[in-house]
């Protein structure tokens, strides 16, 4: 079995399958980190490529449900189940998962179960090659890890530690740039609705182009004043959407680093934008988890956000981000205005 999977920059890796041990193996670089109390949907071998989906042991029946119908949709030749966890928490969850794909007219390839660094199938009774002490296998050390780690695929300890990537970083030296930054358009105010706007969208692209040909050249990142600037600046969906449409498949590893950077050391206040930015740009580079994580940061700066709103349909859709092309380029949205 052959798994094609995709790291920051939409750079596609082939992982070549052979044995349960290699999907154990395989599994934390396509979800991004090492999971627990968990339950992951690996499918491969259909049009859209591979894809791997991670439930909680906790998950409702409707995301069950919405998640098996996704699956069958994709009509993967492939599909495997592997629960993380203690047997008694795990299997139920298992189960669930695999009544669920069957009423939709999916089949499994295999079922596991991963603890302690031991894999049990499911679907194998056979104790040559299923020992009812479970099979070893040592995921760091492994060919498949060695293949993914050469391309650029990365598995972290937990989810926890894809959380801290994103939380806020900034300090004192941040509130006072976004004081200076609040203050600078305050200073605006006079001007008119309208001409504030003209003036918010004339400072904000040419900045956010300076920032992505800095970031995409290798230059150090922006300073304090330049992020928290930028931060009140992207209130504008004129300064925004130029960041948005200047995603390219060729640097997305170069988007996810800026606007991580620039989500960490912006206030509350502002996340909102840059959070969205981040979780598409990650979306598209095939992190989903990262690409979630974001997305919850930005609801939580502004839970009617719209961007953030259309992400998050975009998400539970199931489409494949290979399938969702950027229509516009930065020409086109200047001629919008």
């Amino acid at each position: 079995m052959r798994v094609t999977a995709r790291s920051a920059g939409m750079r596609a890796n082939t992982l070549r399958l052979r044995s349960p041990a290699d999907v154990v193996s395989a599994i934390p670089y396509l979800v991004g980190f090492h999971p627990a109390d968990s339950v992951v949907v690996l499918g491969c071998g259909g049009t859209d490529g591979a894809y791997a989906i991670r439930l909680d042991l906790t998950a409702q029946d409707a995301l069950v449900e919405h998640i098996a119908g996704l699956v069958a949709r994709r009509h993967s030749a492939d599909v495997i189940l592997a629960g993380y966890g203690p047997g008694d928490r795990v299997t139920p969850m298992v189960e669930r998962v695999r009544d669920r794909l069957s009423g939709h007219g999916v089949r499994l390839r295999e079922a596991l179960r991963i603890e302690d660094g031991r894999f049990w199938s499911y679907l194998c009774s056979d104790p040559a090659c299923c020992p009812p002490e479970g099979t070893h296998v040592d995921v760091r050390s492994s060919t498949v890890a060695a293949e993914a780690t050469a391309g650029g695929m990365v598995a972290l300890p937990d989810r926890g530690e894809l959380e801290r990537m994103v939380e806020p970083a900034g300090g004192e030296r941040t509130r006072r740039a976004t004081d200076r930054a609040e203050r600078r358009l305050a200073a605006w105010a006079g001007e008119g609705v309208d001409a504030v706007a003209a003036r918010m969208a004339g400072e904000g692209v040419p900045l956010v182009r300076l920032l992505i040909d800095r970031a995409c050249a290798g230059f150090d990142p922006p300073s304090d004043d330049e992020v928290a600037w930028l931060g009140v600046l992207l209130v504008s969906l004129r300064v925004r959407d130029e960041a948005w449409v200047r995603m390219g498949e060729a640097d997305l590893g170069v988007h996810i680093c800026l606007w991580r950077d620039v989500l960490r050391r912006v206030t509350q206040p502002y996340a909102a934008a840059p959070a969205c930015l981040l979780a598409f740009a990650a979306w598209r580079a095939g992190e989903g988890a990262l690409a979630n994580i974001a997305l919850d940061r930005a609801l939580a700066a502004d839970p009617c956000y719209s961007m953030a709103r259309l992400l998050h349909e975009l998400f539970i859709s199931g489409l494949p981000p290979w399938s969702v092309p950027m229509n516009i380029t930065p020409d086109q949205l200047d001629e919008t205005g």
